[in-house]
Parts: structure tokens; C-alpha cells; sequence
């Protein structure tokens, strides 16, 4: 979803590199980077490389991809929910109901202590991180924990991460369940879902739902009844929108 809104891939190592150069030439992937022992060795660039995401993800236009999912949702009778391994926020930027949505990773927009020393999390809206892009480093003071004083970090779940809160995730994933067992007859539209880090694959698959898996690179599913299209998410999404304007599907609710 995020590449059509103009956002990087870190797919492997050289979509992380194309994004962020001065990570190629320390050589560090993005496993190395997205984890909470890059905050212990070395802060400024940890930072610069989740503080200037922050950056692109609060300014980025999320794509009338976002849009058409709302307008389906809309129609149905159990409306819809958002199961997400994206961190960037923009499914609320959207207009979808914040109740509604599972970041099953945690949010950039949110923030906690990287000890941690409690477990409270916050919103990251009053931290505004100065990037110096060529070097990928914070140049503006390190955001703390307003409660020790110690740095703080992204509420997102890293690679090897035994330190994330996951109080937020977990109230997320309550109401995720409650909706799940009540919908009726729903269908999963799988969009994008990588293979390496396989939390939405293995949602969609275990979920006992169809799936329409859209996907560039890897359309194949796991049994007939479910449909695998290889496409971007955005030209995907208009197609199936046009498919179901065709049949009269939004005549009555939009």
C-alpha cells in the first residue's frame, strides 16, 4: 500500500539502500537497523533513520487506494477491519476509525521508553526530528521518556525485540477478535503482504476466509477458492472498484 503513496520498500537489503545510502555504506540491512540495538549502539543514527520515516509519513498523501477500501466497507454490513503490519498511520490519515484498525507492528506515531521503564506509551505528535539526510542522523536532541528521562524509541515491534509495549497492539487485537468471530461471511483483501516477515500472510490464511491476494511480486495462494491478482495495490483496488460498480454494488449506500 505504502509504495503507491510514494513510500520506500525495504524489501531486501537494496530497496533499503536506495532509500537510505549512507546505511550501504556502513553495511547495515534492514534487520540491523529495525532493531532495538541499533538505539543501544548508536542513537543519532537509529533515530535519523526512524526520524526522517516519521518525517515522510506524516507529509505523504495516503493513495485513493484507501479510499475505494472505505467505500467497499461502507456497503457491507459489518463494515470492514484494517489488519495491518504497515507502522506509517495511514489507514487512520484515511478516514478509517481508529477502532477499527490492527497494527499488529505498533505505530511510528507512538512512542515509548527503550528500557523500558513502565509501560506507558505516547503520541509522538510533539516530537519534530531534524534529519541530516546525508549522513541518515538526527541532528536535533534525542527524544526522551518523559518519565526517567532515558532515551525513547518507536512503539514498533524490531527484530529481536523483547522491550516493545504492546499494551496499544493488544487492545487493538480485542477488538480485531470481537470483530472477527461476529462478521459474517467477510473476505479477505490482502494487499501487498510481504513473504519474509509473513504476519498478514499467516492472518489471511488461518483466518478460514477467501482471499484476494494482491501482490507484485508473490499473487500465488494456498488453495482454489481464494484468488491471487499481479498487481499493485492501487490498480488492483480501482479495478475491483469498477467490477463492483458495474454490478450496482454501491448504488444503494453511497
Amino acid at each position: 500500500m505504502g509504495v503507491d503513496s510514494g513510500l520506500a520498500d525495504f524489501r531486501g537489503a537494496e530497496g533499503l539502500w536506495r532509500a537510505y545510502p549512507p546505511l550501504r555504506q556502513a553495511g547495515l540491512r534492514f534487520e540491523e537497523i529495525a532493531n532495538p540495538r541499533a538505539f543501544t549502539r548508536d542513537p543519532g543514527l537509529a533515530w535519523g533513520f526512524y526520524g526522517h520515516r516519521l518525517h515522510r509519513y506524516r507529509e505523504a498523501v495516503p493513495h485513493n487506494g484507501f479510499t475505494i477500501l472505505r467505500e467497499i466497507a461502507a456497503c457491507l454490513p459489518d463494515r470492514a477491519f484494517v489488519f495491518t503490519s504497515n507502522v506509517d498511520g495511514h489507514f487512520q490519515k484515511a478516514g478509517f476509525a481508529d477502532e477499527s484498525i490492527y497494527e499488529v507492528h505498533g505505530s511510528i506515531h507512538h512512542m515509548q521508553c527503550a528500557a523500558p521503564c513502565s509501560n506507558r506509551i505516547w503520541h509522538a505528535d510533539g516530537f519534530e526530528p531534524v534529519v541530516d539526510v546525508s549522513a541518515c542522523r538526527l541532528a536535533s536532541p534525542l527524544p526522551c521518556c518523559p518519565d526517567c528521562g532515558e532515551l525513547a524509541r518507536p512503539n514498533i515491534l524490531m527484530f529481536g525485540d523483547w522491550n516493545w509495549l504492546e499494551l496499544r497492539a493488544g487492545q487493538q487485537e480485542a477488538r480485531f477478535e470481537a470483530w472477527h468471530k461476529a462478521a459474517s461471511n467477510p473476505v479477505v483483501i490482502e494487499l501487498g503482504a510481504g513473504k519474509s516477515v509473513a504476519t498478514v500472510r499467516m492472518m489471511s490464511e488461518h483466518s478460514g476466509f477467501p482471499i484476494i491476494r494482491i501482490n507484485l511480486r508473490d499473487p500465488e495462494v494456498p488453495a482454489p477458492k481464494h484468488i491471487g491478482v499481479e498487481m499493485g495495490a492501487l490498480a488492483a483496488l480501482e479495478g475491483i472498484r469498477a467490477a463492483l460498480a458495474e454490478t450496482g454494488f454501491f448504488s444503494s449506500c453511497l
